[in-house]
């Protein structure tokens, strides 16, 4: 929804025709972005035995893989994807939808996300949180 019908509803998949080298940037992001959101969500049914999903959330923290330097991989990776698609069709408004992705999940992450983790693991999640960023992946 958030990456593929709303960007639809936005651009109508109608490209600018943007420079080669931004086209070939675009699609690296997606790419990148895919895989991504795949590894992370398998990460979830693995390690954390659930699903991202609150309805049926995981028994265990998520700590391995892509979670190990970044705590947002998947919302980063949506990001990734919707920035691919403003750099692939060289549309603006894709810029902009992605800065407002960007504004709600942060909020959504603060508000929400991170005071239910808090309650679900304690201290294993502050742990985590102190040691791993939210949004800026570590090395």
């Amino acid at each position: 929804m958030v990456a593929g019908l709303v960007p639809w509803l936005l651009t109508g998949w109608h490209s600018t025709g943007p420079p080669g080298w931004l086209h070939a940037v675009g699609w690296l992001l997606i790419a990148a972005g895919v895989v991504a959101v795949l590894e992370a969500f398998g990460r979830f049914v693995a390690e954390g035995v659930g699903t991202p999903a609150p309805v049926a959330p995981t028994e265990r923290l998520v700590v391995g893989s892509l979670y190990r330097y970044v705590r947002n991989p998947m919302y980063l990776a949506v990001a990734a994807v919707i920035l691919g698609q403003a750099a692939v069709l060289g549309r603006w408004v894709l810029l902009a939808y992605a800065v407002a992705f960007g504004a709600v999940v942060w909020s959504f992450v603060h508000w929400y996300e991170e005071p239910a983790l808090r309650r679900r693991y304690g201290s294993e999640y502050e742990r985590y949180r102190a040691e791993v960023p939210g949004w800026w992946p570590r090395l």
